[in-house]
Parts: C-alpha cells; structure tokens; sequence
C-alpha cells in the first residue's frame, strides 16, 4: 500500500488479536477535533441487462480541516466484478484514471503528493479480489471531491432460479493465518479502519434500473425498498430505490426473477471504435448463456457412492446470529441441524468424514468411513457438541489436509465448506483447491452478511462445484440439499464447446474450459470474434458432454450482427475471466520464465481493456495550476461498515481481558470483543446457555452503551438449563435411522401428536412396526411439511427405498390407515409407492 503519513493528530487504534485468539476491538479513527472522516455519501447506481449488472458508486469526500488530508477508504466489491472506470471531480475539474501497473502507479501517487499535486489511487488487494483499497491524496481545505467508479458483474442463479446481485456494503474482519505476511493470526482490514455499523458517518443511497427481454415477475430484497415500478406494460422494465435510512448492518440484496429464466442466450457486443481491429476491445465479443437441461431418464440416476467431506467453521464469529432480527438463529446452530439433515440424506455405502476448522482443525474420524448406523450415530454425537469456539479462520491447513489423503476408488469426492469468515489468503485457497480439482467436487457456502464473494465463489469454480450464500431469513437447510442434489447427479465428463462460424470470422475463447455442469445452472462463455462475415451471417455454439454414459448436447445459433451499444460490458466481463485465468497460472509453481510471461499478460490486457487486475491499478492526477499545496499533509482513514458480529462462547469468554481508554464519543459495537457476554443460542442442538457475573460484564461497562444489552440476556448461574424446543421436522428427521426406517417409539409418536399407545393400537394387521413408523413419518412430511420438500426430500427417498426393499404386501390399506390416524389425504402415488 501507499506509504503510511502518521501525525500526532491521528486516533488510530488498530484491531489485534491476543494470543488466546481474542479480538480486541477497533474503536475507530476521528481528526483531532473529534470532526468525522472525510468521506460524506456514496450513492450508488444500478443498470441491469438481463444477467448482467454495471454499477456505479459516487463517493462524496470534504475537508473540514486547516490541513490538506490523504483519505484512504478500504471497501469490499463483489469477488467476480470488473472495475472499469475511476474518476474524481474537484471543483470544475474532472480528472479520468488510467490503468497502470501496480507499482509504477504507487510511484506516481506518491511523486504526486510529495509536489502538493490532488491525486487519486485504486487498487485491488493482492490476496483478496473482493477488497479494495481507495485513496485520496492532497484534498485541500474547504474542498470537496466526487469520486466515481464503475464495475460490471454477473449476477448469480439461486436456487429458486432467481438473480442475486449484491452490494457489499459490510466489511468484515479478514483473519490472517499463523505463518503468512500478517503476522501470527492478526485480524486485518487493510489499512483503513472499521466501524460497527451504527456508529459509520456517511450515508447510502441505491436505486437500481432492471431491463429484460422477458416479463420480471418480481423484485427482493433482504433491506427495505421503496415500491417497485415497471416502466413499460410488458413489466420488462423496471425502477427500484433502497429506502431512506439504511442502517449498514448488511449487504444490500437484489433478488431478480424473470419469467422462463432459463432460455438460453446470446449476445454479440461491437468492439470499441478507438481500439485497434484484431485487439480485444476492438473486435467483436460474443456472451453465451447456456442452461444445459439433462434427460429426465438420466437425471433419475442418483448415484449411491461417493466421500463426502463436510467441512465446518468454528471460528468465533460463528456465534453470530444469522441476521439482525431478534429471533435469528445462530450461525453455528444452523449449520449444525443442517449437519444433521445432510447425513440422513447420506446414501447407503457412501463414505464420509466430518472437518471443523478455527485457527486450528479437527476431524470426527481418522480417515473416512462407511455411512452406517454406527458411523452416523458416533458423528451425531460429536455435532450435538460442536460450538463456536476455535478462535481464528484458518481454512487452507485442513484443505491441504484433506489433499493428501488417498482417494477412495469408485467413491468421487465431494467437499462442502460452510464458513462466514473472510480470510486475507483467499488467493491461496482457491489455488489449492485448483490444483486438486481433478480429485473432487467443491460446494461452498457462505453464511451471514459479509461473507467473501471471492473465497465462495472461487471455492465452488475452481473446485467445479457450486456456490450459495446464506443471509438474513435464509434457510441454510434448502439451499444445501440443492447443493447435495447437484452433488448426487451423475457426473459430467468430456466436456467440450465447438463452434461454427462462417469463413473469414475466427473465434478466440476468453472463459477456461468447461469443468462442471449442473441441471438447470447457467453457463457463460465469452469469446472474441476476428474477422467479418456477411450482414445476416450467423453463427452456432455447440456444447457436447457425456452424462451417465449418455452422449448429450446443447446448441444455440445466434445473429452474427452485433447489438446496439451496451458500454462494452461483455468486453469488459471477458477481459476480466481472461484475467482471472492468467492470474491463476502467474501463481501457479513451474517455470519462472511461464510464470512471468503471465503476468506480463495480466498487465497487457488488464491496461490494454481498463478492467483492474491484481498486478494493476488506477492512477489519476489533478496537476491543476501547477501550484503545491500548502501545510502539513493529514492521513485520514476512512471506516468502513463492519457486521455486527457474534457472541465468544466457552474457553474464549472466560479468557476474555477488559477494555479500556474507549472514548464515549467513539464507542463500538463490542459484538466481536472478548467483553462480549455470550447470549441463549437457540436452535435443535442447543441449551440455554448460563452467564457468569463477574468481570466480563465489569468490563463491559467500561465502554458503556456500546452493546444494547438487557437483563433478560443474562440469568443466575444457579438456574437450571432449560432445553430448547425442537422442530417437530428436525426432530422427525433426528429419530430417522441411516437404513431410512424409522422406529416405533414415544418420541416419534410426540412428532404426531398422539401417544405411542395410540399409534400402537391403529397398526394394520400383518404391518410391522417399523414399516408402520416409517409409513406414518412419509406421510407426515407429505402432510404437514410439504413446502419445505427439498429439505427432506433425499430422507423420504431412503424411507420409500427401505419401504420397497421390506415387500409390504398391503401397502395400500397401510397408507389409508396412516391418513386416517394422521388425519392427512395425501396419495400413495405422491410418496413415490
């Protein structure tokens, strides 16, 4: 980063973890005469096409001191977006950023401000591609800058085929492991600061454009927007506005749903004008937007083998709630229950292990095991204990790990990672699962507001798997058991994209190979078209691949003819993939001589199409009148918003070292401190957890009204722990056996709301009475759960294979018999029998 300018005026107290792994809290940084940070408002505008989102933020900075000011803002940005432009209007005058390499532009900002010159730096961090850092240098006193930058991203398919774009309006801490640049295990934001979000001194504004080709059925958020407004009687058009007063307590989320989303795509963009023929921007650029939609005969085949690694953060943060509303659940409480519903869902003879991670990691078992009654009832055990308690996010040890164990012949490998951390090394973990992506399947996902786009989506890509981001009332539990069903589909071979072009166009692939195809999941391909066919020529993309032993294929034609301006976003889209591929191989270890020319490529395209790079940034200079500034330059670091963050159980809060010198005026949510009095978890595992009077609440008062904090939260340590109640469904599923049965017994028959003796007495002759149990559980989930179906939907499966499996000659009358005792009318042919 730029070179630090420390002056007395400076209040800077840096977040640091102590050797026990406790984060002690930031507390900001105001100027000497307690004035805010520089920085006003950013206001953000959204223009999105179809799948495809440009944004562009403007910053408002002002100084209010006697001095010039240095201000540096280090914020997050989607992990996949394409920075594209940057530019700073001071007064009458607007200066436009270039693209230089990374050093060369650190040089010319620092020559800059040493001749009192305003000047203007951007640049991605080395080791995250979803952070960035912003700064603003020699703003002179009374001055105001308006800072704009632009960024184009795709928008990522959800399960229920809607379109997520996300703002990160949150940064979150980001760990650095033992062992790296950092130091050992600190916690780091880059050199700017953070702030909880309540206490953030600048403002947010949103409104966002939506365009189509087909009707937009509907626009969410997980933040309060005013009324949606279609523009055209079509609705494929549309107008939204985040509403006034946004708290900074969470990303801001777009969900976008189009009528028959899955139609496939294609679009070609006309290159720049000013650009070179044959270049990247300035030829031709086609997007390709494939849904691959498999047989349905094929798709039936679910396979029944594989290892399944599920791999679990314990980091302390893992104690926050899901969200900010009062009844979220916690974070480590809901990856357990869905723990508990992805092994139920385990196919018999299948293997399987269980990794927790902090700045250490475990395992349930020494190498993977076979999926039985026993093995799943040893590792429900180990669940039922599992707490947020392992300090630190410490992800590429147990990665590694678990690369160098053998593989299991004919069982494929399958990871799923849950973590809502965010590390400083996300560059080397996604590398690591790059190199081993030829042994395994990699399901990622992120929980909470805040989590690294660029670690769970990098996870998923190069480990040719799938990502999904769990916040606010998200179920966890859904979204996984689609993951487990792309997981269970028969695996995609022999991937290959052709294409037919008339002669005298030639086509040049920017995206890598295809790795990985999911039923139903959008593929993008962009390529460079050289060349010129006729006005009406037209062109075909082909992709083949074998499913299940089925040769398959996908075809799409498409009108040569490019489309009206669109800014460029495919060209800058595909710049970006390019460079992404190119970073990938300049880190990957082989000859020094290949690792440089790739990096030579990194800077030739990423200067050559204006998209940043991580060996690259932006640079502009106001040289004005030419006259130095006057006075001592001041370095003001500008907070971003950070999450509120969660409660230090166990070892860490008893651990936990009081606070002091916090400043009222200054005061943080202490969410993440070690002062931070662990509250009631809730959830199927869990019990009331006590709180000891003493001296974490003494220092928490040392920094009073930086919780919200009621007596309710603590209880004398003399009570009695009460447990929980549990979901009737989660306890259905919790009393399944791996087989798929269930047994008759008390508990399931308080599933149903009837006495075991009832249940008992209405058993139809000759049935036996785990056929009847397991009979009775279908039929209840079919009954009264059926619009969470694809979270028990892989149980019901095993329940109705085991059903098959017992020959139950009376199947009919045993059906008729359990809605009658249920009190349900669901039809045998629904449940598969």
């Amino acid at each position: 980063m730029v070179p630090r300018l420390e002056t007395a005026h400076n209040i800077n107290i840096y977040e640091k973890v102590i050797s026990t792994g406790i984060m002690v809290n930031c507390c900001g940084l105001l100027t000497a005469t307690k004035e805010p940070v520089p920085l006003k408002s950013v206001d953000v505008e959204v223009t999105v096409r179809d799948h495809v989102a440009t944004v562009a933020a403007t910053l408002l900075y002002e100084n209010k001191e006697q001095s010039p000011i240095e201000a540096v803002f280090v914020f997050p940005l989607p992990g996949d977006a394409a920075v594209c432009h940057f530019s700073a209007k001071i007064g009458q005058s607007e200066v436009v950023a270039e693209v230089r390499e990374k050093q060369k532009a650190r040089e010319e900002y620092d020559d800059a401000l040493t001749r009192g010159q305003q000047a203007f730096l951007l640049e991605e961090s080395e080791k995250s591609p979803d952070v960035f850092s912003l700064s603003v240098g020699s703003l002179p006193p009374g001055e105001s800058a308006s800072i704009r930058l632009e960024y184009v991203t795709e928008l990522a398919v959800q399960a229920d085929d809607g379109l997520r774009f996300c703002l990160p309006a949150v940064l979150n801490p980001r760990y650095q492991p033992l062992g790296s640049d950092g130091g050992a295990g600190t916690i780091s934001f880059g050199p700017g600061t953070s702030v909880p979000a309540s206490l953030v001194p600048y403002s947010l504004s949103l409104c966002a454009s939506v365009c189509s080709p087909r009707p937009i059925t509907k626009v969410e958020s997980n933040c309060s927007l005013d009324p949606v407004q279609y523009l055209n009687q079509q609705q494929t058009q549309a107008a939204v506005k985040l509403a006034a007063g946004h708290k900074f307590d969470r990303d801001v989320e777009l969900l976008l749903y189009y009528k028959d989303s899955h139609l496939p795509t294609a679009v070609v963009e006309a290159g720049c004008a000013s650009a070179k023929p044959g270049s990247l921007m300035g030829d031709p650029v086609v997007m390709v937007s494939l849904y691959p939609e498999f047989p349905p005969a094929v798709m039936s085949l679910m396979t029944k083998s594989g290892e399944f690694l599920f791999v679990i953060d314990r980091s302390g943060s893992m104690s926050s709630p899901m969200s900010n509303a009062d009844s979220s659940q916690i974070r480590i409480d809901s990856a357990k229950e869905t723990l508990l519903l992805l092994l139920k869902s385990l196919p018999i003879g299948c293997y399987f292990n269980i990794y927790s991670f902090g700045s250490s990691y475990t395992h349930i078992f020494p190498q993977s095991v076979v999926y039985s009654q026993q093995t799943m009832d040893e590792a429900l055990k180990v669940i039922e204990d599992l707490r947020a308690d392992m300090g630190g996010t410490e992800i590429l040890e147990p990665l590694k790990h678990i690369f160098k164990q053998p593989c299991i012949p004919s069982q494929p490998r399958q990871l799923f990672v849950f973590t809502d951390g965010e590390v400083s090394n996300t560059k080397a973990v996604i590398d690591v699962v790059k190199r081993n992506s030829g042994s395994h399947r990699c399901f990622s996902f992120g929980i909470g507001g805040g989590a690294s786009t660029a670690l769970i989506n990098g996870l998923a890509k190069e480990g040719r798997g799938h990502a999904q981001f769990i916040a606010g009332a998200d179920r966890m539990q859904s979204k996984v058991m689609q993951s487990l069903r792309f997981a269970l589909q028969p695996a995609v071979v022999d991937i290959s994209v052709t294409w037919d072009v008339p002669a005298g166009v030639s086509v040049t692939t920017l995206t890598p190979p295809i790795t990985n195809l999911f039923q139903g999941q959008r593929s993008l391909i962009y390529a460079q078209l050289t060349g010129e066919g006729s006005g009406d020529a037209e062109g075909c993309v082909t992709v083949k691949y074998s499913l299940a032993e089925h040769p398959t294929q996908n075809q799409l034609n498409f009108s040569l003819k490019p489309t009206e301006d669109t800014g460029l976003t495919a060209h800058r889209l595909g710049a970006r993939t390019l460079i992404r591929s190119l970073e990938v191989e300049a880190n990957e270890p082989g000859v020094l001589s290949d690792q440089v020319k790739a990096k030579e490529k990194v800077v030739e395209v990423s200067v050559q199409s204006g998209v940043s790079s991580s060996l690259t940034a932006f640079i502009a200079v106001n040289k004005g009148n030419g006259e130095a500034l006057q006075g001592p330059l001041l370095r003001r670091n500008v907070p971003a918003p950070r999450m509120k963050m969660g409660r230090i159980s166990g070892r860490m809060a008893q651990m936990a070292m009081p606070i002091i010198g916090c400043s009222s005026a200054m005061a943080p949510d202490m969410a993440l401190s070690a002062n931070r009095v662990p509250m009631p978890s809730k959830g199927l595992f869990c019990k009331k957890k006590k709180v000891l009077a003493g001296s974490n609440i003494m220092a928490h008062s040392l920094c009073a009204g930086m919780v919200e904090m009621d007596s309710a939260d603590y209880e004398d340590p003399q009570d009695l722990a009460i447990p929980a109640p549990r979901d009737p469904m989660l306890q259905l599923i919790s009393l399944q056996r791996a087989s798929g049965s269930w047994l008759l017994e008390s508990a399931l028959a308080a599933v149903f709301g009837r006495t075991l003796k009832d249940v008992e007495g209405a058993t139809p002759v000759s049935v036996s009475p785990e056929v009847w149990a397991t009979v009775l559980a279908v039929i209840w989930l079919h009954g009264f759960n059926n619009d969470a179906q694809e979270e028990w939907e892989f149980l019901a499966m095993k329940a109705v294979s085991w059903l098959h499996g017992e020959k139950v000659p009376c199947m009919t009358e045993c059906v008729e018999a359990g809605n009658v005792l249920l009190g349900c009318q669901v039809q045998e042919s629904s449940m598969g029998m």
